[in-house]
């Protein structure tokens, strides 16, 4: 993505587009295997406005990007049947050679 494209969208709000790195096993072996990043994002991004707030805070180069909704899980509270919150995931694929290390970044 060039940066004509990065600027098509508002920098404001490509900064509060990512929440967290999600931190699990199967998101270490995502990274070493496949050179993915796997990203908890606001429920209503889409898929060029992550890729373009990707490239804007990290500066690396993403390849692709997939989303995926994970919805609450249904729990008891007590007597009472309750549910957590949905919750978007964002799995960045970049290109070879990039790499995000979140250890650095802090």
């Amino acid at each position: 993505m060039s940066a004509s494209q990065v600027k098509k969208y508002n920098p404001e709000r490509l900064m509060t587009l990512i929440l967290a790195p999600v931190i699990s096993e199967k998101s270490t072996i995502m990274a070493d295997k496949h050179e993915q990043v796997i990203l908890r994002v606001v429920n209503d991004a889409t898929k060029p406005e992550i890729k373009a707030a990707v490239e804007l805070l990290f500066k690396v180069e993403v390849d692709a990007v997939s989303v995926l909704n994970v919805h609450g899980k249904e729990k008891r509270f007590g007597r009472v049947m309750g549910r957590r919150r949905g919750w978007k995931k964002a799995y960045i694929r970049l290109k070879p050679g990039q790499e995000i290390n979140f250890a650095m970044e802090a």
